[in-house]
Parts: structure tokens; sequence; C-alpha cells
């Protein structure tokens, strides 16, 4: 008789939109191996900012949050530049989705930014962020000669566990968490320390950086900041440590 693998309880607390999808690949990569429970720690906030008035080339899009709020403002009458520039291939699948002409510079911060640094576009460039955004793209690309400002378009509130997370975070049996943004690992830890042994994928060192407040039992760092890259930091994190 085949042995009986009990299935690892995994907490995504993604945005709802992002956990339902990377809850689908789990169970596409994993099958009934693992057992996934949302509990969102953000919900975007749109907000309607101003910003001068230039004849801007192309947005940076560093989220797909951001390609949903350039479409929620095109679609309130604001003057937005058809072409983007954006941070990975989600998020250009997303905005092309949305209606841009969208490119991906299939990576990180430093990707985008060099993407634009190479090519021929003069800009003015505008990124359209979140509150919480990193990298500073904007100011670095104006200091590079390439004229760019950034607008504030939307917010991540941070919410509560749900009771079931909270529950889950309570047992004794190891819980996988995968971790995207250093702000998830820190809005986590505030509601710590458990006593559950964490089992952390992080999308990058940034993150798991943040991601020792977790103390976690085992952490594992995606070796590309995207789903196959977290997925495979995830399989690590399903082996038996002593076999």
């Amino acid at each position: 008789m085949a042995p009986q693998h009990h299935a690892l309880p995994v907490l995504l607390t993604r945005p709802a939109p992002q956990a339902a999808r990377f809850a689908a690949e789990l169970e596409n990569r994993f099958g009934t191996r693992l057992l996934p429970l949302i509990s969102p720690m953000m919900a975007a906030e749109f907000l309607g900012p101003e910003w001068p008035d230039l004849p801007y080339s192309t947005l940076i899009l560093t989220s797909e949050t951001g390609a949903e709020a350039a479409a929620r403002l095109r679609g309130q009458g604001r003057a937005l530049p058809a072409k983007a520039i954006c941070v990975g291939d989600r998020t250009a699948e997303t905005a092309r989705g949305m209606g841009f002409d969208a490119r991906s510079a299939k990576g990180d911060a430093e990707a985008l930014i060099a993407l634009i640094l190479e090519s021929d576009d003069p800009g003015p460039f505008l990124h359209l962020r979140g509150r919480e955004a990193r990298g500073d793209i904007a100011p670095r690309l104006a200091a590079k000669g390439r004229p760019a400002h950034a607008a504030i378009v939307y917010a991540q509130v941070a919410q509560p566990l749900s009771a079931a997370a909270q529950a889950l975070l309570s047992g004794e049996d190891p819980v996988i968490i995968p971790l995207f943004s250093p702000r998830s690992a820190a809005i986590l830890a505030d509601f710590g320390p458990f006593a559950v042994p964490l089992r952390v994928a992080a999308l990058s060192p940034a993150v798991a950086e943040k991601a020792a407040l977790l103390a976690p039992a085992r952490l594992a760092v995606a070796d590309s900041p995207d789903s196959a890259g977290m997925l495979a930091a995830i399989a690590l994190l399903m082996a038996d440590p002593s076999s």
C-alpha cells in the first residue's frame, strides 16, 4: 500500500485575486500535497492624485495593482500614455488586458531601470506606484537624464488575519507561508510571535531579511522573483529535512 501523505497547510496572505491565482498554481504543481488557506493581509485602496501636466511618453508600472489603477484613472478621463514598461511578465499581462501597449522588464526594479536606460525612449515617464513602493525609480531615472515623475495611485491597507488563519498559526504542525514583499512579512510579524513552526518562502533577499522578524523554522529564497521561483522554494520547504 502506498504511504499516506499529510497535506501541508499553506497560508496565502496576498490580496485576494493574487492569492486565489497562486492557490491554483499550487494545486497545479503539487496537487493535494498542500492545503492552501487564503487570508489577505492587504487590500488595495485606489487614490486620485495629481501629477505635473507633461507630455509623458510612457507609463512605468511596478505591480498589477498599479496597472489596475491606471485603467481606473483612464476610465475617469485622466490623460495617460498608451505605452507602459512593466516590472515583470504578470504586470505586463495585466496592463495589456487593460488596453495598454506593455513591455516587460522580466525582473525587478533594477531590471526595469536598466531596460529604460538602454532604450531610446527620452521620456518623460510617469510611474504609477503604491504608497509603500520601494526602489525610488523616478528620481533614479531623473538622475540619469531621463525625466520621470511618480504618482501614488493606491495604498495597500493592512487587514487582520482571519479566524481560520489565527487558528492555523496557533497549532503545532508546520505551516508554509509564501511572502512576496517585505511589507507583508512585517505585517504578519505584527500579529506574532507564533509558536507554530513557520516555513517561509521569500520572493527575494529583501523579503527574507524582513521575514527574520518571524523567526522561521525554515527559510527558502526564490531563485527568481516570480511565481516559478516561489513554487521552487516551496518545493524545498516541503521536503523532510531529516531525509
